[in-house]
C-alpha cells in the first residue's frame, strides 16, 4: 500500500450531522475497558504532569491574588483563578484527550503527547473556556441545560485538534452532531461518574486514620483505571461519531502531529 495513502476510520462529519451513527453504551464501555489495561500508563503519566502544572499555576496565581484564603473568600478572584488555570492546563490536557482518540483507532501513545499540540494551544484554551462558560450558564439557569451542554460539547477539543476547526465551529459541530444520540452518550459518562463515586465512597465513610489511609490507596488505585477508561471512552465516541483520517503507515509508527490529518 502506498505510504501516503489515507484511510478513514469510524464515522465522518457529514454522516454525524445527519445523525447517521449509533452509540451503544455497553459496547463503548467494554471496548474502553479492554483498551485501558494496555494504555493506562501513558494517560496516567500525562494526567500527573497536567496535575502538577495545574497545582503550580494555582499556587502562583493564588499568591498573586492575595493568597489562597483571600481567593476562596472572593468569588471574582476565584473566577479569575479558574480561568487562568484553564488557559494554562488545557493545551497540555488536550494531549491526554488525543491519547484516547488515538487509542480508539489502534495507535499506541506515549506521555510526551501532552506536548504535541502546543502549537494549537491558544485555540484549545479558548475552546475550553468557551465550553466551560456555556456549561456554567446552563447549570445556573437550570441543571438539565448544563448537563445537556456538558454532553454535547464533550468532544470539542478533539475537533479543534484533529479536524483543525476553530473553537466556534467545533462547538457548533459538536452540538449539532451529538444531540442525535445524547442519551446514549450521557449513559457512557454517567457510568464513569458512578464509578468515580463508588471509588470515593470508602473515603467518605472512613472513620479512623488507618481506614482513611487504606481508602486513599484504594481510591488512587481505582482512579488509575477510571481516568484512562474515561478518556478511552471519549476517544471511542469520537471515532464512532466523527471518524478519523490516518496515514496508512502512520498507525504502525510513532505518534505525533503527523499521525493524523484533517
Amino acid at each position: 500500500m502506498d505510504k501516503d495513502s489515507i484511510i478513514q476510520v469510524g464515522g465522518d462529519v457529514e454522516k454525524a450531522l445527519k445523525g447517521q451513527y449509533v452509540i451503544n453504551p455497553k459496547q463503548v464501555l467494554q471496548e474502553a475497558w479492554q483498551k485501558t489495561s494496555s494504555t493506562r500508563w501513558s494517560i496516567n503519566i500525562g494526567l500527573l504532569f497536567v496535575l502538577l502544572i495545574g497545582m503550580a499555576c494555582s499556587l502562583v496565581v493564588g499568591e498573586y491574588l492575595g493568597g489562597v484564603e483571600s481567593v476562596m473568600a472572593n468569588p471574582e478572584a476565584t473566577m479569575i483563578l479558574n480561568i487562568v488555570v484553564t488557559l494554562v492546563i488545557w493545551p497540555f490536557l488536550a494531549g491526554v484527550e488525543m491519547m484516547g482518540v488515538l487509542h480508539a483507532v489502534g495507535v499506541k501513545t506515549q506521555p510526551k503527547l501532552v506536548f504535541a499540540f502546543l502549537k494549537r494551544g491558544s485555540w484549545v484554551a479558548l475552546c475550553a473556556v468557551m465550553t466551560s462558560v456555556l456549561i456554567s450558564l446552563g447549570l445556573q439557569l437550570l441543571i438539565f441545560p448544563g448537563i445537556f451542554l456538558a454532553v454535547v460539547l464533550s468532544l470539542t477539543i478533539p475537533l479543534v485538534l484533529e479536524k483543525r476547526l476553530t473553537p466556534g465551529k467545533a462547538i457548533i459541530l459538536s452540538l449539532k452532531a451529538l444531540r442525535f444520540q445524547w442519551f446514549n452518550i450521557f449513559v457512557v459518562y454517567l457510568f464513569m461518574v458512578l464509578a468515580l463515586v463508588a471509588a470515593l465512597l470508602p473515603l467518605v465513610i472512613a472513620q479512623t486514620e488507618l481506614m482513611m489511609f487504606i481508602a486513599s490507596v484504594l481510591f488512587i488505585f481505582s482512579l488509575s483505571y477510571i481516568a484512562p477508561c474515561y478518556y478511552n471512552a471519549k476517544g471511542i465516541l469520537y471515532r464512532e461519531i466523527f471518524g478519523m483520517k490516518l496515514h496508512a503507515v502512520a498507525a504502525e509508527s510513532s505518534v505525533g502531529n503527523d499521525t493524523f490529518v484533517a
